[in-house]
This record gives structure tokens, sequence and C-alpha cells, in this order.
């Protein structure tokens, strides 16, 4: 069974198995998401589920039309497309009464509806999450890198979190792109492989394990490949 819904990070704490082994949960609020679209490759030229979250006052007129058109009163936030890729044989495009849909395994989900976890998910699947990592602003080799900096005797003052030597003399005569160097850290697209799930129901999942970014960062949740 495979499947795809949007929420955001709310809070992490703490569970026990039932072997009494202490083990990390984020909890992840899902409510609401709809489907909005569906890309097929003889259309698009390629195969996604375009979801909807987040409920907001204004919205701009562009994505209004986009939700009326899939016949979506709530004021959806943020859309997203998942893209199908690597899913082969476990999805099934449908069409009734000219509306369009998806078939997950046994549940079945039409664009305007809303997609709930505990219908999507089961206790003890593994999924991969996707999300942006905090953005830690410019930082120095040291905590960008992991270097271990400059000898902190023989008269170096002012090298403990340098970088040292970054190319050669003459040849090349310039440095290597690449090189790592002080420079923006974080604020990446991020993706965790193979997380449990741990709980599952209409309105939030529970996984194992910590998710990139702060509270209230949009993910994508999906079943792992």
């Amino acid at each position: 069974m495979s499947g795809f819904i949007l929420g955001e990070k709310t809070d992490q704490s703490q569970r026990f198995t039932e072997d009494g082994d202490r083990i990390p949960v984020t909890f992840v609020r899902t409510n609401p998401c709809y489907l909005i679209g569906i890309k097929t490759k003889d259309k698009d030229g390629y195969q996604a589920l375009k979801l909807g979250f987040g409920s907001v006052k204004n919205i701009k007129k562009p994505t209004a039309g986009e939700l009326k058109k899939a016949g979506i009163e709530a004021p959806l936030h943020f859309l997203s497309e998942i893209r199908l890729d690597g899913y082969e044989g476990q999805f099934e495009f449908i069409e009734e009464n000219g509306k369009r849909g998806v078939k997950l395994g046994e549940t079945t989900v039409y664009t305007g509806q809303e997609m709930k976890p505990s219908q999507l998910f089961q206790k003890g699947e593994l999924v991969d999450v996707t999300g942006t990592s905090k953005g830690k602003g410019f930082q120095g080799v040291v905590k960008r890198h992991g270097f271990a900096g400059g000898p902190k005797t023989h008269g170096q003052s002012d090298r403990w979190r340098a970088p040292g030597s970054i190319g050669q003399s003459a040849t090349p005569g310039r440095v290597y792109k690449g090189k790592k160097m002080a420079g923006r850290m974080g604020s990446a697209t991020v993706t965790v492989r193979k997380l449990q799930v741990v709980e599952t129901a209409d309105d939030h999942i529970v996984l194992k394990g910590t998710l990139p970014g702060g509270k209230k960062g949009l993910l994508e949740v999906r079943t792992s490949r």
C-alpha cells in the first residue's frame, strides 16, 4: 500500500514500546489536506498527485480558481506535487461520474476529497519525510563542515577556527569549485528515509524519530519505495 499526504510538524515527544524501549516520536498534523489534481503521463508527461494543505484567511486568485475547479471550499495555503516515480504498480488512476481519482491499495481518493492518514498509512510501515531544515545563517567551516581548526599553541592566537590552506600555488592558480568553505548553512530541502509509523488518526500521524525543520514547518509524508 502507498500513501501520500502533506502536514506540519507540531511537537516532539517520546513513547515506550511493548518491550519497554523508549523511542523519540514526532507529531505531524495533517488536517486539512485535500487532493487537488492528478498529473498523468499521457497529458502532462509525468505522474504526480497535487495536494493542498493548511487553511488561511486570504489566498491568491489563481489558487482560489484551482481549488474551485476541484470543488474545494477550504482556502488552502500550501500546494505541492508529489511525484509517483518508483511507485509503479502500487496505484491506479480511475474516473467515475466525471470525477478523477486515484486508488491506493484498498483506499480510493477523488479530487476534492480530504486525505486522512488513518486511511492511507498503517502502524509499523516505513515512510519518507521531506521538509526544509532550520536555517543557521552564515557559518564557518568548523560548524558547517566539521573541520578541526588550527592548533592552539605555537604562536597561533587567531587561527583556531580557520579553514587552513584552500588550494595550491601556481598550479592550478585558483580554488577548485565545490571547496568546503564558510557560507550559508541550513534552510535546505532534507529527506529523512524509512521512519516507522507509530500511530495514525484522521487528523494526524505520529512517526518514530525526528524530522527536519522547526514547528509548523511544512512536510511531505510518503510511503518508502
